[in-house]
């Protein structure tokens, strides 16, 4: 008989964060894993060959003498990609990543799931500390690094696996939500807005998907939906079958401030449940601790364990990481790309930092801004800035003239040079320089953090 010491995946675009999460999985798991991508470079390079993982650049046929008993691929592979097209003329045995994961994991496990447009990766990152804090030692696989465990997945033995659950396709031969495969039995829904464009037409194909996803929790399953969404409330309106725990607002569970030293505690329906006094700051990452005190109540854990875990929380990488400080200036790095999560960012600064004046990064690289769709909400998500740098590069055309009414608060710039040049002339201490992106943005923290350092003194 086989085992899986015998058995070899080839990951095809190993590199993104949820394939090369997987890959780590796998590897652990005892298969033979190797994989390529188009960009094979650190620091998801560095983690995947420190394993063990032999990675190969681009697509080209000489893979196919590795000899893989199974090529998993991911949604950054389309037809036309010359790898996948001599994989199906072959015949040879592929599987999308989301259905390898399920079928090789997560089937045997009690799996929670974390959904929604916004905070799905922190919110991960706390369910997995919760439980992690309360000795149930589950796997993990967020999007991004959690600061607690330095590592953005792991497999473990215990029945508990924490995911997050991303509504992006699957695979060029499955359309369906990554998230459909995960069939969970605990279910977050943080909240839900448009996003993704290239691939859905409108705010409702995101919905008919969240409700397929509901359709999956078994009745012995629970959801933890936030009742102020008016989209979540519109899923739910499809139909319920399992549990549901609502939170959000004071008829169910909710959370107010105790004094101004950042205590709070947790009240479901006027009934005083716990305090806790955290490190992270912001309305959207109290909303996102107390779906995760939720979703690891209904595996068990109390209120009370979970309270005292996300006292100790460090965050994740990318979401508010405090990159450096240089004479009193504060440089952060946070993942924001939606107009909303730009806002709350930046609420949470201003409520965190309230006398600061703010400096705000922005790249609009993602395909839902390159496509126009949030060119009216843009400037208004970025209004509590005090200056805002855009990287014009990826901006649509169309969103020059949105961004007139701003005046002279924000400056365009199409080289990321011109922007630190502009920071480091505008920056004063005290001031919180925020820079906004989904993706590397040319390495501009580390930059511009240098450039401030090389400046004379003030």
């Amino acid at each position: 008989m086989r085992t899986r010491g015998d058995m070899h995946i080839h990951i095809l675009g190993i590199c993104g964060s949820f394939m090369g999460g997987l890959a780590a999985i796998a590897k652990q798991a005892g298969y033979r894993v190797t994989g390529c991508d188009e960009g094979v470079y650190p620091p998801m390079s560095a983690q995947l060959q420190a394993m063990g993982i032999e990675l190969i650049e681009g697509w080209g046929l000489e893979q196919l003498k590795v000899n893989a008993d199974l090529y998993v691929v991911g949604n950054v592979v389309s037809r036309g990609n010359p790898l996948m097209e001599e994989i199906l003329n072959r015949h040879l045995p592929y599987i999308s990543g989301p259905q390898w994961l399920y079928e090789a994991v997560l089937k045997d496990k009690w799996v929670l799931a974390v959904g929604g447009t916004h905070g799905k990766t922190t919110t991960t990152a706390m369910l997995a500390k919760i439980l992690d804090f309360a000795g149930m030692n589950p796997g993990f696989l967020v999007g991004g690094v959690p600061l607690d465990f330095s590592v953005s997945s792991r497999l473990s033995e215990s029945h508990f696996f924490v995911i997050e659950a991303d509504e992006y396709d699957t695979a060029f031969f499955d359309k369906r939500s990554k998230f459909m495969h995960y069939r969970p039995r605990t279910l977050v829904l943080n909240n839900l807005e448009y996003d993704h464009a290239d691939i859905f037409p409108n705010l409702a194909a995101i919905e008919t998907q969240f409700h397929h996803l509901v359709r999956t929790v078994p009745k012995n399953g629970a959801l933890i939906i936030n009742e102020e969404s008016p989209a979540l409330k519109r899923v739910m309106e499809q139909g319920l079958w399992s549990e549901t725990i609502l939170f959000g607002s004071a008829d169910h569970w909710s959370q107010r401030m105790l004094d101004g030293d950042n205590n709070f505690e947790i009240i479901k329906s006027d009934i005083f449940v716990g305090s806790y006094k955290p490190n992270f700051f912001g309305q959207h990452n109290l909303d996102n601790a107390l779906a995760a005190l939720l979703a690891a109540q209904h595996s068990g854990v109390p209120i009370k364990v979970g309270l005292e875990a996300l006292e100790t929380f460090k965050g994740v990488k990318r979401r508010m990481e405090l990159r450096g400080e240089v004479g009193s200036i504060k440089v952060f790095d946070d993942f924001a790309h939606h107009p909303t999560a730009i806002k709350a960012t930046l609420e949470g600064i201003k409520q965190k930092y309230p006398l600061a004046r703010i400096l705000a990064v922005f790249e609009p690289r993602s395909n839902t801004m390159k496509l126009g769709e949030h060119n009216h909400s843009l400037p208004v998500s970025l209004e509590l800035a005090d200056m805002v740098y855009c990287f014009s590069g990826d901006l649509h055309s169309d969103a020059k003239q949105f961004f007139s009414e701003m005046g002279d608060k924000i400056s365009l710039f199409d080289d990321v040079n011109m922007i630190i040049e502009s920071i480091v002339e505008d920056a004063q201490p005290g001031n919180i320089v925020v820079i906004m992106s989904n993706g590397g943005f040319h390495d501009i923290h580390e930059k511009l953090l240098n450039s401030l350092r090389l400046r004379p003194k003030r």
